[in-house]
């Protein structure tokens, strides 16, 4: 089934076909189109999402609490010190890496820049489908994923006028929506 994602902010809009973009462009003419779509409103701009550079210092050398730890060791990621007090174990990394892809997912990444050396990383990222970027040495990433075009995967993001993400969609699932 086809799903028509329209930016309420911008008017412009999504045609996603299963795993891939259909179409982009003014909602009025892609909802004429495909008056069969399936349509979802989103109160902001679609676009493409994020690529983050930064992901596998992100999820390799920072711990990730469970919200039940917050108590003890609070809701940000942990780092240097209190991360070396804490030596997780293999189990315990990869429950922060999956915390941690969720967090990516809420910001509007859609693609990461590897490499990544940590198999639950692969495994978390590969299970969200996050697009692993290669990056040439001494060339800075792209801070935006791929363009928003007709046959590409359907990975993008909404964000709301003040810039929060409101939606985060990679091959065409939704995998986070802001409450």
């Amino acid at each position: 089934m086809r799903t028509l994602h329209i930016g309420e902010t911008d008017g412009g809009a999504v045609l996603v076909d299963g795993d891939r973009i259909a179409a982009v462009g003014p909602a009025g003419e892609l909802a004429a189109a495909h008056p069969d779509a399936r349509v979802r409103r989103w109160p902001g701009r679609l676009g493409p999402g994020r690529c983050a550079a930064d992901a596998a210092r992100f999820l390799e050398q920072a711990y990730h609490p469970d919200p039940r730890e917050a108590d003890d060791l609070g809701t940000e990621p942990l780092t240097g010190a209190a991360l070396a007090a804490l030596d997780p174990t293999p189990t315990r990394w990869g429950e922060s890496t999956r915390r941690g892809v969720q967090r990516l997912l809420a910001d509007g990444v859609t693609a990461v820049v590897g490499p990544f050396t940590r198999p639950a990383t692969e495994t978390a990222l590969r299970r969200a489908g996050l697009r692993v970027l290669p990056t040439p040495s001494g060339e800075a990433p792209p801070g935006e994923a791929p363009a928003l075009t007709t046959g590409a995967p359907a990975d993008f993001a909404v964000r709301a006028p003040d810039g929060r993400c409101l939606a985060t969609v990679l091959g065409g699932r939704l995998l986070h929506r802001a409450r």
